[in-house]
């Protein structure tokens, strides 16, 4: 049976448990590389991911549609049937800043991961999957945005 005194003290460590979530908010956000997500074109965006220069591969898919008919909602997935990838990246090339999307991946799980992005005309996106053994690879697709879903 608990005491008064002992729920006391329980409610005071769970409450400074989460005093202390909120008040620390930088040691969350450290795995986040802003320089990468503010890139402007594709160049900068490996640069400061500090990836080598990708190279076309028909080991990596991209699903993507042809036509978004809304270009706030795009899905976007891809996947692989190599060995080894480490992380999946999404691209944009005309959007305003071009990296969209970054999956870090184990040796466990299936290199399969889908996302939705915001398209602000029509461009190529990338996907690209950077290896254990540093190769990074990728496949693109050019997805035509419709304005308003009407097709002009």
């Amino acid at each position: 049976m608990n005491t008064r005194r002992e729920t006391l003290r329980q409610s005071a460590v769970v409450a400074g448990l989460l005093c202390a979530t909120g008040l620390f908010p930088q040691y969350a956000m450290a795995a986040f590389n802003t320089s990468a997500f503010d890139a402007k074109n594709l160049a900068d965006a490996f640069k400061a991911l500090g990836v080598a220069t990708p190279v076309e591969s028909p080991g990596l898919t991209l699903q993507a549609p042809d036509i978004a008919e809304n270009g706030a909602v795009v899905p976007v997935g891809a996947t692989s049937t190599l060995a080894g990838v480490k992380k999946i990246l999404f691209l944009v090339e005309k959007n305003p800043t071009v990296l969209i999307a970054v999956f870090n991946l184990s040796d466990s799980l299936d290199a399969a991961v889908t996302t939705r992005t915001k398209m602000a005309e029509s461009s190529n996106v990338y996907a690209v999957a950077v290896m254990n053994d540093g190769k990074v690879l990728y496949t693109k697709k050019e997805v035509k945005v419709t304005l308003g879903g009407c097709g002009g």
